[in-house]
Parts: C-alpha cells; sequence; structure tokens
C-alpha cells in the first residue's frame, strides 16, 4: 500500500490477452472482480474473468461480484481475459486444454502432474527451447506455443532423462532416482518387488546404464543391489557373478544382451520389461 497525500492507494498490474500489464490504483482495498475487468477495458463484463496470479504462480479466478482483498498484498498481479474460449496444447505426448489463453508455468505443471525434480520447457520453432518457471505467464493464443516438453533436472554430468521414460516410470509406480558418475547416467529402480520364494530377498534395487546417445542406442545389461542368491539352492543365477562399482554401492551384474533395439519407440519401458522376465526366468 501507498499513500498519496492522507489518501491510501493500492496499486495493481492488471495484463489483458496480450500479457500487457499495465498499473491501475484503487482508493479502496476491496474491489470487485468486475472493477478489474473494468479497469482493464473488458467488455461485455461478464464475458470476461478475472484471475489473481498468485506469488507462487498458481491462478485464482475472481467472480465478478467477488470482493479481491489488496491490503497488505503490495502490488498484485491480475489477468483479464475472455471466458467464452479454450486453448489447445500439448505437455510431453498429452493433449491438454486450458478455459483462458494465458497460463502459468506453476499451472501448467501441475495439469502436467510433473515430479517436483523435472523442468518444463516450451518448443519454440526455429529457436532455442525456452525453460519455464513457476511464475512465467505464457500466451497460449501466441502462435507456436502450444507444446512443452518435461524433462528431469540435469544431473552434475549435464545428462537427463527422456519425459518419455519419466512419464512411463511415474505411470507405472516405479520409484527412481538418476545418478551420474564419471560421465555415466545410471536410472536406479528403488525395491523393485521379486518373485515370492525365487530369492534370497523380497525386494531389489535395480541399476540401469544408459549408453550414449540414448535413447537411439540400447542400453545392454543391468545390475542389482543387493547381491542375488536363489532360495533354496544356495546359488547365484547364470551369468551373474561378476561385481559393479557405481554410485559408491556394490552391484550385482546380470549379463543379458539384446540386440533387437528400435530407436523412438524402445526405451526404459523395454529395458524394465528385460529386467523383470530376466528375474522371473533367472536360474543356476
Amino acid at each position: 500500500m501507498k499513500l498519496q497525500g492522507n489518501t491510501p492507494r493500492f496499486p495493481v498490474f492488471i495484463a489483458d490477452e496480450n500479457l500487457n500489464f499495465k498499473k491501475h490504483v484503487f482508493d479502496d482495498p476491496k474491489v470487485l472482480g468486475r472493477q478489474l475487468i473494468e479497469a482493464a477495458g473488458g467488455h461485455p463484463v461478464d464475458e470476461h474473468v478475472a484471475i489473481a496470479i498468485l506469488p507462487n504462480g498458481d491462478f485464482e479466478d475472481i467472480r465478478l461480484d467477488e470482493s479481491y482483498d489488496l491490503n497488505g498484498r503490495g502490488a498484485e498481479r491480475v489477468l483479464v481475459a475472455r471466458s467464452d474460449r479454450s486453448f489447445k496444447f500439448k505437455i510431453d505426448d498429452a493433449d491438454l486444454e486450458w478455459p483462458r489463453a494465458c497460463i502459468s508455468g506453476f499451472v501448467l505443471r501441475k495439469l502436467a502432474k510433473l515430479p517436483a525434480n523435472y523442468n518444463l520447457w516450451q518448443e519454440i520453432p526455429g529457436q532455442h527451447d525456452k525453460k519455464i518457471t513457476d511464475t512465467d505467464v505464457i500466451n497460449l493464443a501466441d502462435v507456436g506455443v502450444e507444446r512443452f516438453v518435461s524433462l528431469i533436472d540435469q544431473t552434475t554430468e549435464g545428462d537427463a532423462l527422456p519425459s518419455k521414460d519419466q512419464i512411463y516410470l511415474s505411470d507405472h509406480g516405479y520409484e527412481f532416482e538418476v545418478v551420474s558418475e564419471s560421465g555415466n547416467t545410471g536410472i536406479i529402480l528403488t525395491a523393485l518387488p521379486l518373485a515370492e520364494g525365487k530369492f534370497d530377498h523380497e525386494t531389489a534395487d535395480v541399476l540401469i546404464l544408459l549408453p550414449s546417445g540414448y535413447p537411439d542406442c540400447s542400453p545392454d545389461m543391468f545390475y542389482v543391489s543387493p547381491k542375488l542368491v536363489l532360495a533354496g539352492k544356495g546359488q547365484v543365477p547364470k551369468a551373474c557373478t561378476v561385481e559393479h562399482h557405481f554410485g559408491g554401492r556394490v552391484w550385482q551384474r546380470w549379463s543379458r544382451h539384446n540386440n533387437a533395439w528400435r530407436p523412438g519407440v524402445d526405451g526404459l519401458q523395454t529395458m524394465v520389461a528385460r529386467v523383470r522376465t530376466a528375474l522371473m526366468e533367472a536360474r543356476a
């Protein structure tokens, strides 16, 4: 809040659908949604909506006759947009729709249900992709902003897990982590359940190392921790006697090879299927 003479003044920045923000000052700290729309020149008023942009980037609709309190909040940000349109866009391979021209990075993340360790990027034809923060506001009516992709936060080595793999793992309930060491990137599936009575452990962590050029190139073997021994036999499965050190841990190497790989089609879903098959069919 600011004082002009003896009269309190309450500023708010109001944007139109083209994201042109203009400063407006109200004498009363409580304004109605229709007053915000009128201040932005939205006519007819009942065909527009006022949307408060919260500090974290989330959106909050302000109804026409709802009182919105500016007192003590400082300079607020509000969008005014027509309410009779919808805008379609993609995040990764998902087709989504939003009933406003404007949307924030925070809302995009919520719609895509992205994990906290994933960033959102806007694909811009002919230009470099743009990283979207929670508080960024994007105009979906602009040409070329209808496609977004998600990528895991970069590791210290600069590698990233493709969003297709992340979506697969998340949708199928896998707990996982990405570990980088000496230029190598590994995906660790944590506490993967094992077939009952098959081994001397009920769960194990599984490591899949991603080769340079993945996902066009195929991962090869996989690794488990702790070391697995066939229950009742006291023997390790065939071709599982070699140890491998990665990420500060000792892993049991499972030498299972498959040269059939389809770039653009296969991914971690293929490797996880191979892992599950190998664990199920393991024998001495």
